[in-house]
């Protein structure tokens, strides 16, 4: 039986201007987020700051993990004016940080890198003071399909984790761990430059040793960035919340990532991949 959800999990939901603004331009251009897909709790905070994560190649996913709350199914059809659209709206909100993520395409021959490819040039051509972040999926350890991404030169690779290695049969079944980590070590053969970050959800079952062991294995694959949050079950047919971490848990796996040597480390019970993505960009 799942927990209670705790007292510092309970968020003031309050409607303002900024949020209304950036919901009338995103549906103006017909452009997802998956702040909206996913449920995301910060989806109040990151719209009355002007910022949004686009969700690119579509809103149906080809994969079946058991914590998201993305549709899975047969996927629609690439739209090829999207990277325009995303580029229109990252000028028209005056973004200074730009995140870029999609469903998985495993029905792509290249994942849908090419596209990602076209929405980093897009942004760029007419925001070209905007860094961009891409949060990719594995591609299916396709090295040629990541190295398409990262040779139209994005600011920051990010790919998450997830979960520790024993829960991925539970967790994300059509994913594989060392796949994951060897795509994050190939950004950085692919352009030494490039900023590369990781996520992880804690709370699904995990011990504390098999998450610093996940921490440890991301900083030999050279990660940099690294955020912690509390996994919420979307609803009863997902899987369940087997733990509500404190704040004081996540306070410590802070520290540990910092002493491990990552540039940067967010950490917190509504912390996710994006959360505030364009603070960690930064020395």
């Amino acid at each position: 039986m799942e927990e209670r959800k705790p007292q510092w999990l309970k968020v003031r939901v309050q409607a303002n201007q900024g949020k209304i603004k950036v919901e009338r331009l995103l549906a103006k251009l017909a452009l997802p987020t998956v702040c909206q897909a996913a449920g995301c709790p910060n989806l109040m905070e990151c719209y009355s700051r002007k910022t949004a994560t686009f969700l690119i190649l579509g809103q149906v996913c080809t994969r079946r993990c058991t914590f998201c709350n993305i549709r899975k199914g047969r996927p629609e059809r690439v739209a090829a004016d999207e990277p325009a659209r995303v580029a229109q709206a990252v000028a028209a909100l005056g973004l200074k940080h730009a995140v870029i993520t999609s469903v998985t395409r495993d029905d792509l021959p290249d994942g849908g890198a090419d596209h990602f490819a076209k929405v980093i040039t897009a942004i760029k051509a007419i925001n070209p003071e905007t860094t961009v972040e891409v949060l990719v999926p594995d591609f299916q350890g396709d090295v040629s399909a990541l190295t398409t991404v990262v040779t139209a030169r994005p600011t920051v690779l990010n790919h998450n984790l997830e979960t520790i290695p024993r829960l991925y049969p539970a967790v994300r079944p059509d994913a594989d761990y060392h796949r994951s980590l060897a795509l994050l070590r190939q950004a950085k053969t692919v352009n030494p430059r490039i900023h590369t970050k990781s996520g992880v959800m804690v709370g699904l079952g995990e011990n504390e040793d098999e998450l610093v062991q996940v921490f440890k294995d991301l900083r030999a694959a050279g990660c940099e960035a690294l955020t912690i949050g509390q996994y919420l079950a979307p609803s009863r047919h997902h899987h369940p919340v087997i733990e509500y971490v404190a704040p004081a848990q996540f306070r410590r796996y802070q520290d540990i990532g910092l002493e491990l040597g990552f540039r940067h480390v967010a950490a917190g019970p509504f912390v996710r991949s994006s959360y505030r993505a364009a603070e960690m960009v930064r020395d």
